[in-house]
């Protein structure tokens, strides 16, 4: 079986299938044995493993994910990859396509049927523009999960393990860190991909908490009111969640919320730490004074 890894035999294999890269599904095919042995070491993917595979491509990852798990789930949006990726993985008796968009896919069923349930490892080179929904639909359906390593925008990469008062802090920091711990495994240049994107990449790993970090009363309305504090982020805490219905809390509310955490009233969402947030939650409740 050829090595997809390799830069012509890729370019072969898009050539002998007459396959053209469509820009809405933001393909790119990585094009570097050094960072799939990367992913793959972060992943550690090993025989007793049952891995879902979010945007195969040509098979360039699959073929490798293959080798090393128990079995191997491939979700590919695009049916014109279909046919390549019967032919690229058609040495691989532990390798399931299933063509469908993964954002509609019964992903807890999957690990049911073909993991009795037990966590399931995530492994994927997402496409940029739809990288968010992805990730944050894996966690909030509650899919057994034991990590998800993916290749992602390197910007993204750094919102996702940023840290309070810094730039790239904002809800989809404190969304990962709630249900994960972040750690970026690898920087990876766009000459690794073909077409190269304009854009620097990065490897993440997502080690899933077997228990959230916090507690809180409900999930949704935490991330509603964290939702709240970013839409208007150059904006107090006070007025960006007074402002937005859907925070739950008037301005009054969380002007007594962050005089009981002993904060000022002056303070910006971007200040806050995961667990401030919680405690606001919580605070929600009427008449709540814990």
């Amino acid at each position: 079986m050829a090595n997809l890894g390799i830069p012509q035999n890729t370019i072969a294999v898009l050539q002998r299938h007459q396959f053209h890269t469509q820009k809405k599904y933001g393909q790119n095919f990585l094009i570097d044995n050094s960072v799939l042995d990367r992913i793959l070491r972060a992943a550690e993917i090993g025989p007793q493993d049952c891995v879902l595979e979010i945007g195969p491509g040509i098979g360039t990852l699959t073929q490798y994910l293959a080798e090393q798990a128990g079995e191997v789930v491939a979700v590919e949006i695009d049916r014109n990859l279909i046919p390549i990726l019967e032919e690229t993985l058609a040495g691989y008796g532990n390798v399931t396509v299933i063509n469908e968009d993964i954002l509609k896919v019964d992903i807890n069923r999957i690990a049911e049927e073909r993991n009795g349930g037990r966590p399931i490892k995530v492994v994927a080179n997402l496409p940029y523009y739809i990288t968010t929904p992805i990730i944050m639909g894996l966690f909030e359906s509650h899919v057994p999960l034991d990590s998800i390593t993916v290749m992602v925008q390197r910007e993204v990469a750094d919102r996702m393990q940023a840290g309070p008062g810094t730039k790239d802090y904002g809800a989809l920091s404190l969304a990962v860190q709630y249900y994960a711990k972040p750690e970026i495994v690898a920087n990876v240049p766009p000459n690794c991909f073909l077409p190269r994107p304009k854009v620097g990449s990065a490897v993440v790993r997502l080690t899933r908490h077997s228990a959230p970090p916090v507690e809180v009363e409900d999930e949704s309305r935490l991330f509603a009111l964290i939702r709240a504090a970013f839409n208007q982020r150059r904006k107090t805490l006070c007025n960006a969640v007074g402002n937005a219905p859907e925070s739950g809390m008037s301005k009054e509310g969380i002007m007594a919320a962050l005089d009981r955490l002993g904060l000022p009233q002056t303070i910006r969402g971007e200040a806050l730490t995961l667990e401030q947030f919680a405690k606001l939650e919580r605070y929600q409740e009427k008449g709540d004074q814990r």
